[in-house]
């Protein structure tokens, strides 16, 4: 069952421009839902959290899926690698959404917290990190380490969300070598999977706002579009800026999470 209630149009245009920016973010350099999400709980108070994650996702996924498909016309993808990958992914994405209602998110958050910071820190001391290929792994290798990458994002991503994209970028840029322009490509692919497989379950139980997700679909696909085009044309550089500024924002929204609990 859908749930859809009497909202104002100045609420529904204050997430517009909202998740124009998220998606312009999101498509960079992840962590787009670090603005939507919170947005929406501002606007909509008084509404269950599964239904606000609903909505999330499926503006979520809207926006990703457009970043995918921009840089699928610019970046040459291994696709039975990302076939492998996205598979895991979504299953773990899928159980992930399961255990929303079985564990207390504030018990991650201090972890998580410490994992951005550790981020924050080799990605600012590695001035080359991501501008070019660093590693040459087999095949083998390559499908091992993206598997345990799914798995453990994928988790994530159904269970809880925000910084998704980015860790999937750091993930690829660390572990598989990938320069950011190529692992910026593969983290949307991955994230559009991710937020398919999660957001079944949402959809299933009717946990979401249609007007909303209509609404914030729309803008978080144009806010992608111009996002991934920019990255393209600006390259590397850019996205490892823009990369290190979402990681700070995300650093100083679970620090006050942390403080605040």
């Amino acid at each position: 069952m859908i749930l859809e209630l009497d909202y104002p149009a100045l609420s529904l245009f204050f997430m517009a421009i909202f998740s124009f920016v998220a998606g312009f973010i999101d498509s960079v350099a992840g962590g787009g839902g670090l603005i939507q999400l919170p947005a929406l709980l501002i606007t909509v108070p008084n509404a269950e959290i599964p239904v606000l994650f609903g909505t999330n996702k499926i503006a979520g996924l809207s926006g990703t899926s457009m970043a995918a498909w921009q840089y699928a016309k610019k970046i040459r993808f291994q696709y039975g690698f990302l076939f492998v990958m996205s598979a895991f992914t979504a299953i773990a994405s899928f159980w992930g959404a399961q255990t929303l209602h079985l564990i207390d998110k504030s018990l991650l958050k201090p972890l998580i917290l410490v994992v951005l910071i550790i981020i924050a820190i080799y990605t600012f001391v590695k001035k080359d990190l991501g501008q070019k290929q660093t590693k040459n792994l087999s095949n083998k290798e390559k499908y091992f380490w993206g598997i345990i990458l799914g798995i453990v994002i994928g988790f994530y991503d159904g269970f809880f969300g925000p910084g998704t994209g980015s860790f999937l970028m750091i993930g690829f840029v660390v572990i598989l070598g990938y320069e950011f322009i190529l692992a910026s490509a593969y983290a949307k692919f991955i994230n559009s999977v991710a937020n398919l497989a999660a957001l079944s379950v949402f959809i299933w139980h009717g946990n979401f706002i249609l007007s909303f997700a209509i609404v914030m679909s729309v803008s978080n696909v144009l806010g992608n579009y111009f996002g991934s085009k920019t990255a393209i044309r600006r390259g590397n550089q850019f996205i490892r800026l823009f990369f290190l500024l979402v990681i700070s924002i995300l650093i100083l929204r679970y620090a006050y999470d942390v403080l605040q609990g």
